[in-house]
């Protein structure tokens, strides 16, 4: 792997990857944030502050929330559980097969792990047709 795939992530890297799959088109949301989308399904969006996400020690709602969807609720345990991982979720996501990441954290990931979590979540939202094309190009 390259220098630049092992380097940390950066929010930039997020909108740059998500735009480079296949059919994505953006959309914005409330507050002008980008909303990635496959066939009209978001699958990575940038979220406004909200009461359940807050800086446990201010109160302070946090103004930096990343969505990435996953594949099930699976995966999302398998990123959430983990303490050490900058990915969280809340109750207002109980049953959403989504997780959350703070764009403050977002260097606690290598790019190439921020690559894979944005495909997995393409491939999540992506139409079966597409998600197969995608996957044979890469074989």
């Amino acid at each position: 792997m390259s220098d630049d795939e092992e380097r940390p992530a950066r929010v930039e890297d997020v909108h740059e990857l998500a735009s480079a799959m296949p059919h994505v088109t953006v959309e914005y949301g409330n507050g002008e944030n980008p909303v990635y989308q496959v066939g009209r399904k978001s699958f990575v969006f940038f979220r406004n502050p909200r009461p359940d996400a807050v800086d446990p020690a201010t109160g302070e709602r946090y103004p930096d929330v990343i969505v990435f969807w996953v594949e099930s609720e699976m995966d999302k345990q398998a990123l959430v559980q983990d303490e050490t991982s900058p990915f969280f979720t809340t109750a207002h996501f109980d049953g959403h097969p989504s997780v959350l990441l703070r764009a403050s954290r977002i260097g606690e990931l290598t790019r190439t792990e921020l690559a894979e979590v944005i495909q997995d979540a393409w491939l999540s939202r992506a139409s079966a047709r597409r998600a197969a094309a995608w996957l044979a190009g890469r074989a």
